[in-house]
């Protein structure tokens, strides 16, 4: 067959490569129509058996601008009610002393030394009996958890309901706190816990009869020391999380209570105890007694004071003499706690070794008395 008889042949076939096309475009037709169709079957028969999906809950809101007054009113009304509702979810001290009372009548025997137990069954009893606010605390899990090394397989009575007075405490405290995040995202400027340690403080028992003086100074102090740790970026704001996990709201009294045991031994020197605490800070070599170094390190830091407001200082060798002179102790080189109590002038010792301002007074004491005698008499003349 020559070439031209091929070439013939292959002009009055049909066009092959048009019809490739066609039925490509033939097949994606029908494979959408038949993608549709599944699809379409597959939502009907998923729409009929899983209605409950239409119920998923929206779970973001954009926030309200600044310009949206209404809307943040709004906000932070359903935070303060949502917040409300979460405080009544929370054991209150009368169904606490219940569940103590519970606990206490099933304790299982032998107690270990003073130390009630109980085991796993009276464990679920008083559950049943505590109310649905407990159940939560009523677990296998919890039980487990404060298991220890009991032959009996029973936990501590005072173990769990410390567990259950912590756990409490957390949730008062995260609502507390929430209650004081004005923005709602879960975190507190300075500001913030500045205002909430304020209201705190006329709760706290241990605080009670601090002047309000001293508010100011124990709210710097205790944010501060939130923010120094907690706040390392200085971003300004720390999370409520943060707080929680972190130990300094337990110790919020104990940085301060300190501060008060020093404030109250330096106004009430003549007292006992406040000579006690004074005498532990002046003992710095820890012997139990004050000898005429520990004297002298103490009233350096007067003369320097002195130097600075230009008073000649005082030789410390007659304020020595002075000061074993006025205590009389029964070991002539040594001062002890008892010596100061005994010679009533233990209030006078440690004004002069701490106060300058004090020993100033006790130093100028004749000059003063004499300046008092003649403003009365010249009252009197009057």
């Amino acid at each position: 067959m020559d070439w031209k008889e091929i070439l013939r042949r292959r002009l009055a076939m049909p066009n092959t490569r048009t019809n490739r096309k066609k039925s490509e475009q033939e097949l994606k037709d029908e494979e959408m129509d038949l993608f549709t169709k599944y699809y379409s079957e597959w939502k009907g028969d998923r729409k009929n058996t899983n209605e409950f999906y239409k119920t998923i809950p929206r779970f973001y809101y954009r926030l309200p601008a600044e310009d949206e007054v209404l809307l943040q009113k709004l906000r932070e009304e359903s935070r303060a009610v949502f917040l409300q509702r979460k405080s009544r979810e929370l054991l209150d001290n009368e169904e606490l002393q219940n569940l103590w009372f519970l606990l206490d009548k099933h304790q299982t025997p032998p107690m270990i030394g003073e130390e009630a137990m109980i085991n796993y069954e009276n464990f679920l009893k008083v559950g049943e009996k505590a109310g649905p606010k407990c159940k939560q605390f009523f677990t296998a899990k919890v039980f487990a958890k404060l298991l220890h090394t009991d032959s009996y397989g029973r936990i501590s009575i005072m173990q769990f309901f410390n567990y259950v007075m912590r756990k409490v405490w957390l949730h008062q405290t995260r609502i507390g706190l929430s209650l004081y995040d004005v923005a709602g995202q879960g975190y507190l400027r300075e500001s913030d816990l500045e205002n909430y340690i304020l209201e705190l403080i006329p709760t706290l028992p241990q605080l009670d009869g601090l002047e309000k003086s001293f508010y100011s100074f124990y709210v710097c102090t205790a944010v501060r020391k939130f923010f120094f740790f907690l706040d390392p970026l200085r971003t300004g704001k720390i999370k409520i999380q943060d707080i929680l996990a972190c130990s300094f709201l337990d110790d919020l009294l104990e940085d301060y209570k300190t501060y008060l045991d020093f404030v109250l031994a330096l106004e009430n020197r003549k007292e006992p105890a406040a000579l006690q605490y004074i005498f532990k800070l002046l003992d710095i070599e820890n012997k139990g007694y004050l000898n005429v170094f520990s004297l002298n390190y103490f009233f350096r830091a007067i003369q320097e004071l002195m130097k600075i407001h230009g008073q000649d200082p005082v030789s410390f060798q007659d304020v020595k003499d002075e000061i074993f002179d006025m205590v009389k102790p029964k070991d002539p080189l040594k001062i002890s706690l008892q010596d100061l109590i005994n010679s009533n002038q233990g209030d006078t010792v440690t004004t002069i070794l701490i106060d300058l301002n004090g020993f100033w007074t006790y130093e100028n004491r004749e000059a003063l008395v004499a300046n008092d005698n003649e403003n009365s008499t010249d009252l009197d003349d009057t």
